[in-house]
């Protein structure tokens, strides 16, 4: 997907093979191959995996489990008969001092008391807390997007700005060489003019430059190739929501999860465990007591265990999850309190760009009427080169303010639904 979407980028002014038009990059674009491309990602499938091995382990706890024994032994004393009258058609064993024994021995759970349930539970449980962590990790890589993104965006808008600057300066220019030409005006006009050229040529000099920085860091984060042909649409305006949807409360969820889940296994190793066995094996002696020689043998029937050790600590354990459940409920809280505040400054700044950029247009339709008649005043001869560019800077001052607000609003706006955890990722 991230080949293809490289193969149709193309750059304006230029055209493909098919004469195709460009499809510039798009900010949910951007966030959705930051993403893919983050090296960290690669962690998502390696913790699926792991959490797969766990629970398949987990479940295999009910299968039979098969094992192989031995032992040899010497003992101090063996079993011995306290009569030594002959009985007749009966002889006394002896046994040996040294005894062997190997065997094998198959288990099977019939009742675990929901052990094994428990660590299926919490296999899925943990697994689903490292990509929530993962997730939130992840996360902060939108607001770096946003950084750049607006930074480069701003930055065209800006130099769009310096070639309308550049195009009222050389008008001015050609109207005060006609003038200097017909003897109503000083060559010093036109060298003025040139200055301020010069002057804004430099300006998109530097603008260029910065330009590069940004979409250079930009390209290195989404693995697309930028340069400063490349196309950047402008954002909508978002529709803004106060809902809070962001990974850490999802994170603070899960954690909560386990603790109930472990609170579960307190109770669950309070309970007696029950299975059945068979044991088949070879030794000296057997089961016969009364033959001292190598004989196969095997047993069979039920275990039951009942470890009550745990009522010990039971108490304690219980109360040290109810301890991390209300920490985690405390840290959930300020999360909550610290991105509300947030909210608050954005909320204010996003109201505050707003008021600017309006007020902007009124201030450029008033700067760029007086630009028009200075340039008429200039080109009479009423009006000196230096006065015409004070009204020229004044209306590119207001134009790139109206730009800067204008960006501005958008990205603390697009920050806003970073804070919120609503931000649009899918294109």
């Amino acid at each position: 997907m991230l080949a293809g979407w490289m193969a149709m980028m193309i750059f304006p002014g230029r055209q493909s093979a098919g004469a195709q038009e460009v499809r510039p990059l798009t900010i949910a674009e951007a966030y959705r191959l930051a993403r893919e491309n983050y090296p960290l990602i690669r962690q998502r499938d390696l913790i699926a995996r792991s959490g797969s091995y766990s629970v398949t382990n987990a479940a295999r706890g009910y299968l039979p489990v098969v094992s192989v024994n031995g032992q040899a032994t010497y003992q101090s004393t063996v079993t011995s008969f306290p009569f030594s009258i002959p009985i007749p058609g009966f002889s006394v064993p002896k046994y040996s001092r040294d005894q062997y024994k190997a065997y094998a021995e198959l288990d099977q759970v019939v009742y675990d008391g929901g052990l094994i349930s428990n660590q299926r539970q919490t296999a899925r449980a943990n697994e689903e807390i490292q990509q929530q962590n993962l997730e939130v990790n992840i996360y902060a890589l939108y607001d770096r997007v946003n950084q750049l993104y607006f930074g480069a965006l701003l930055i065209a808008e800006q130099l769009n700005q310096n070639n309308l600057l550049k195009k009222d300066v050389q008008n001015g220019i050609d109207k005060a060489k006609a003038m200097v030409a017909g003897g109503t005006a000083y060559r010093s006009s036109v060298d003025e003019l040139s200055a301020q050229l010069l002057q804004a040529e430099q300006a998109r000099i530097s603008l260029r430059a910065l330009q590069k920085a940004y979409l250079g860091m930009l390209s290195l984060l989404i693995n697309v190739p930028l340069d400063e042909h490349s196309v950047l649409e402008r954002p909508v305006q978002p529709v803004l929501s106060d809902d809070i949807n962001r990974p850490e409360i999802r994170y603070y969820e899960v954690q909560k999860k386990m603790d109930e889940l472990q609170e579960g296994l307190l109770k669950v190793q309070l309970r007696p465990k029950l299975g059945f066995f068979v044991q088949e094996g070879y030794g000296r002696p057997g089961l016969n007591m009364l033959s001292n020689a190598f004989s196969w043998y095997y047993i069979g029937g039920l275990r039951l265990s009942w470890n009550l050790g745990g009522w010990y600590t039971f108490k304690n354990q219980k109360e040290l999850l109810k301890i991390h459940r209300e920490t985690l409920d405390i840290q959930k809280e300020t999360f909550l309190f610290n991105t509300a505040l947030t909210q608050e400054q954005q909320l204010a700044d996003i109201g505050k760009y707003r008021e600017l950029f309006r007020t902007d247009q009124a201030i450029i339709a008033l700067r760029e009427s007086v630009k028009k008649a200075a340039a008429a005043q200039l080109e009479n001869g009423v009006l000196s080169a230096h006065d015409y560019l004070s009204q020229v800077n004044a209306e590119d001052l207001a134009r790139q303010n109206q730009i800067l607000h204008e960006i501005q609003l958008l990205q603390e706006a697009y920050s806003y639904q970073n804070t919120t955890g609503t931000l649009q990722t899918n294109p």
